[in-house]
């Protein structure tokens, strides 16, 4: 009989995307999507639910609040 190798855990996004509009403590950041680190550190794949016209695009590490 084979011996079952278990299930790889999951991969769960490594940073959040927003899109930030205006600057300093006017900024208004709207989450766009996750992004996920690549295995060797050299990139990332990026899912995003909006794709914005304006604005900048900022990738930041997840917090425990969202992973959670």
């Amino acid at each position: 009989m084979a011996k079952k190798e278990a299930a790889p855990a999951k991969n769960h996004p490594s940073h959040g995307v927003y899109v930030i509009e205006g600057e300093g403590d006017r900024a208004f950041w709207t989450k766009v999507g996750c992004a996920w680190s690549h295995g060797d550190g050299q990139g990332f794949n990026v899912t995003l639910s909006a794709v914005p016209l304006s604005g900048r695009l900022v990738l930041r590490v997840r917090t425990e609040k969202e992973q959670g």
